[in-house]
C-alpha cells in the first residue's frame, strides 16, 4: 500500500474535523484556527485538511454547513411541537438569536459572509442554500399562523424577509458584543416588533 493510501485508510472521519473546528473557534476565535493547528488537533497535516477541504475558505463553509444540519434538526423539532404558533414563533427567534457575545456559530456565519465577496457561484448557492432553510420554516411558522387566525392577514414571504432582516440586525449586535444589544434586550424587542405588526387585537 503506497503511503498515500495509508494516510487516506488513517484519516479521522470528516464531521470530527468539523467538530474540532467549531471547537477551535470557540475556545480561541477564528483567528486562533489555522489549518496547521487543526491538523494538530485531528492528527493530520495542514497539507493533508488541504487535500480533503483545497482551501480554509472551503473548511469554513462546510463547518458552517455542518452546524447549520444540527440546528436544522432543533427547527424542525421546534416546528413540530404541540401549543400555539406564537410559542414555535418566539422558538424560532430564540433559537436563531446568538447565545452571546463570540457565539461560534454566528462568528463562523460572519466570516463566511465578509469572505462570500469573493466566492465562486457554486459556494454562494451552499450558502443561499442555507438562508433558504430558514427562511422557508419561518414562513411556514407565518402561514400557519395566519390560517388559524394567531395572526394579522400578512404575505408570510414578504413579513418573513422582513422579520429576518431585523434578527440578522440584532444578532450581529449579540454577535460582536454591541454594548445595550444582549440577547436578552434582542428577545424583548422582537418579542414587541411581533406584538405590534403581527398579533391579532
Amino acid at each position: 500500500m503506497s503511503p498515500a493510501a495509508r494516510r487516506r485508510n488513517t484519516a479521522p472521519p470528516r464531521e470530527e474535523v468539523l467538530v474540532a473546528a467549531m471547537a477551535t473557534i470557540a475556545d480561541r476565535g477564528l483567528d486562533g484556527l489555522t489549518m496547521a493547528g487543526l491538523g494538530r488537533e485531528v492528527g493530520m497535516s495542514s497539507g493533508h485538511l488541504l487535500y480533503y477541504f483545497r482551501t480554509k475558505d472551503e473548511l469554513l463553509l462546510q463547518t458552517l454547513e455542518w452546524s447549520e444540519g444540527r440546528l436544522g434538526d432543533e427547527r424542525r423539532a421546534l416546528l413540530a411541537r404541540p401549543g400555539t404558533v406564537r410559542e414555535r414563533l418566539d422558538a424560532y427567534v430564540d433559537l436563531y438569536v446568538p447565545d452571546g457575545p463570540r457565539d461560534p456559530h454566528w462568528i463562523l456565519w460572519l466570516e463566511v459572509w465578509n469572505r462570500s465577496q469573493n466566492a465562486d457561484v457554486a459556494a454562494r448557492a451552499r450558502q443561499a442554500a442555507i438562508e433558504g432553510a430558514w427562511h422557508r420554516d419561518l414562513v411556514a411558522i407565518l402561514a400557519e399562523g395566519v390560517s388559524r387566525r394567531e395572526f394579522r392577514a400578512v404575505d408570510a414571504d414578504r413579513f418573513a424577509s422582513r422579520l429576518r432582516a431585523l434578527l440578522d440586525g440584532f444578532s450581529v449586535h449579540v454577535a460582536v458584543g454591541l454594548p445595550g444589544t444582549g440577547r436578552a434586550q434582542v428577545l424583548d424587542h422582537v418579542r414587541e416588533f411581533v406584538d405590534e405588526a403581527l398579533m391579532r387585537p
